[in-house]
């Protein structure tokens, strides 16, 4: 984990968070009221273009990976909260998309780097919070509590749980690094530095990314991940390389 990515948090003590077992009753008597309804009262409550993008990942989205919702939340610049399993408790995870910015109260460098590989997404929500300058004063977090999105987003694709390409950028195409992206916020060095350079040059397809040094298929998946959770990735279907490949 590149702890150096978030800044450090002030230790304000263990947060107070709910168990697993009490959120889990409190969804179950959620679906227990709203029996029949056609969409779970998971994300009932979202935008309906939200809805049907999260419902894509299974029904009631009970098998959800955290960067399919976060990459859903951040395409549809939604303010949402989700509610993640991590260990024994739950960890409400507010994604402020449009100002690039989460609020959570587990410290960036124990949720993105102890239990990484076991969130899992419980329940999403249209978010109650306001991200830092709001008027409203009263419904913004504590500033410690805020930190950037991209460096979580980075840590999710590139050592979290998925190792496939996202829906939007699955398929027969060819990729290349949007000109001006900035990645300065995350350390990257060696191979996946020397892929990113060249990739700014050069398209490529998934088939020639993963022969590139340093790099096989996964590794080359979880990269356009990660590029393309940063707004950094350009997409083409309809290059001549991309229509040729049958890797698919």
């Amino acid at each position: 984990m590149h702890s150096e990515m978030f800044e450090p948090t002030i230790p304000f003590g263990e947060p107070e968070l709910m168990r697993v077992s009490a959120y889990q009753r409190y969804l179950d008597q959620m679906k227990a009221d709203t029996a029949g309804n056609r969409i779970s009262t998971r994300i009932s409550q979202l935008s309906p273009s939200l809805q049907a993008d999260l419902l894509r990942f299974g029904q009631d989205g009970d098998e959800s990976e955290v960067v399919e919702v976060l990459a859903a939340c951040v395409r549809h610049g939604k303010r949402v909260t989700i509610h993640l399993q991590c260990g024994a408790r739950v960890v409400p995870l507010t994604v402020f998309a449009q100002e690039r910015l989460v609020h959570c109260p587990l410290a960036m460098d124990e949720l993105a780097g102890k239990h990484l590989l076991e969130l899992r997404v419980m329940h999403v929500e249209p978010a109650l919070l306001r991200p830092p300058g709001d008027p409203d004063q009263a419904l913004v977090g504590a500033e410690h509590m805020h930190h950037p999105l991209g460096p979580l987003l980075w840590e999710l694709a590139m050592r979290g749980l998925r190792r496939e390409l996202l829906p939007e950028i699955a398929g027969p195409a060819v990729y290349r690094v949007a000109p001006g992206l900035d990645l300065r916020s995350i350390p990257i060095s060696g191979a996946l530095q020397a892929a990113i350079t060249r990739l700014a040059r050069q398209p490529a397809t998934l088939r020639d990314l993963a022969d590139w040094p340093g790099l096989d298929r996964e590794r080359a998946t979880r990269l356009l991940n990660a590029l393309y959770l940063q707004s950094g990735l350009i997409v083409s279907r309809s290059h001549p390389d991309a229509v040729r490949d049958t890797w698919f």
